[in-house]
């Protein structure tokens, strides 16, 4: 295993060009299940969930391969390979995504159960309810979803509560499904409208996308195409929220302007200068953060993967901050970490009061999951002296060449054996 020693004390100075979105690519990647042949899909960033992903895929007969720098070519064979084995799975909850795609093309799917972040409960019951009223039949055995098919069938969904994987899931089921499938109470984060782009582009028939009613008319057959995968929202606004805690210039190339509303807007709130042209953000900060409250909300409100890139930027912020987190129960795993860092932190309930101190010192800090490796991050660069952030894996999960990324912008950081 990896940590990062990260030294604070050092504005940022630069220019990033934003990576493509782990979140968009994901589901894409499984999606070319639904139709065999060649597929050119660019803007796919390197991470170790996008290689797990790609391993998983190549179980299931789809080969990939690199041809130029973000461009991967997937050559898919219509085979009677269905499962998805736990040793693959555990690794991130993504792999459920495959459910849909298999049970629609190959008519069966055997899923291990999902891993990923310790960040609570992510049940995949919505999903298994919403497949079993197309026509599936599924049943979890041996902490495997089994799931086959004659065929499925439209039918009329309505989740619960708004599930994005489980949105993806039954839309790519229903792009090949007998008849018309009506999902209410559909997610409409851009990562899902970004999936509906490339299906239709293979030739699927869905309306609706970004609203919370999304319309699908099965389709006989699909067809395989190139696709450039949308930029990541959550990777620009790390950076964004790095700037504010530390200080100094940033020019963001490629970035999702369109979709980072509620994010850039939040940012001013607590001081941050943003100029904004098209696909490039240019920002600067000079002064301490003011303190502002946050509520995670599905989007198009503030995204859970920021809040704890946020809360390190509000450790220090003139004021006091009330930081609420309404989808997952843990994840809050990072505040004890920045505590022993020195933040004022106190928890109740759902909600984070916080605190802002006049500095932070460096400590040895542990990663319990993706976002929240990230806000140790930031949080690092705002103590005074040398941090260590363990289990760096958790980071590479999500983010392309962070700490490289970093480094370019002025903050001493190195990658080392974590013994």
């Amino acid at each position: 295993m990896e940590k990062l020693i990260v030294k604070g004390g050092n504005k940022i100075n630069g220019s990033v060009k934003v990576s493509g979105a782990k979140n968009a690519a994901l589901p894409i990647l499984c999606a070319t299940i639904l139709a065999e042949g060649e597929y050119y899909l660019s803007n796919i960033p390197k991470l170790r969930d996008i290689s797990t992903m790609l391993g998983m895929l190549d179980v299931l007969g789809i080969t990939s391969r690199q041809v130029q720098n973000d461009v991967t070519v997937l050559n898919v064979e219509n085979r009677d390979f269905y499962t998805a084995p736990y040793e693959l799975v555990k690794l991130m909850r993504a792999g459920v995504l495959m459910l849909g795609p298999l049970l629609a093309k190959r008519k069966k799917a055997r899923i291990s159960l999902p891993g990923g972040c310790a960040i609570g409960e992510r049940p995949v019951d919505l999903h298994i309810k919403a497949l079993t009223q197309m026509g599936a039949d599924v049943e979890i055995k041996h902490g495997y979803i089994e799931a086959e098919c004659d065929g499925l069938k439209g039918a009329d969904i309505n989740f619960d509560i708004v599930t994005v994987t489980g949105t993806e899931n039954i839309i790519m089921a229903a792009a090949l499904a007998e008849g018309v499938t009506v999902i209410k109470n559909a997610a409409r984060e851009p990562e899902v409208i970004d999936l509906i782009n490339f299906l239709n582009k293979m030739g699927a028939d869905i309306k609706g996308a970004g609203s919370s009613t999304i319309t699908v008319r099965g389709v006989k057959v699909l067809k395989p195409c190139s696709y450039s995968v949308m930029t990541d929202r959550i990777e620009a606004g790390t950076f964004l929220c790095a700037l504010a805690a530390v200080g100094g210039e940033l020019t963001l190339k490629n970035a999702p302007v369109k979709h980072m509303g509620v994010m850039l807007d939040k940012l001013k709130e607590i001081g941050l200068n943003i100029d904004i042209k098209e696909d490039c953000i240019r920002a600067s900060a000079n002064e301490r953060p003011s303190s502002a409250d946050v509520s995670t909300q599905p989007y198009p409100g503030f995204p859970t993967d920021m809040q704890a890139q946020f809360m390190a930027c509000m450790t220090v912020a003139s004021g006091i901050s009330v930081i609420t987190e309404n989808i997952f129960e843990n994840r809050f795993m990072h505040v004890a970490e920045m505590k022993r860092m020195g933040a004022d932190i106190t928890l109740k309930n759902r909600s984070a009061v916080v605190k802002g101190v006049d500095k932070l010192t460096g400590a040895h800090v542990m990663a319990s999951d993706l976002r929240a490796s990230a806000g140790l991050f930031i949080a690092a660069m705002l103590a005074e002296g040398e941090s260590h952030i363990h289990r760096v894996y958790h980071l590479d999960r999500g983010y392309d060449g962070f700490d490289r990324k970093m480094a370019e912008l002025g903050i001493s950081v190195e990658r080392v054996a974590d013994e």
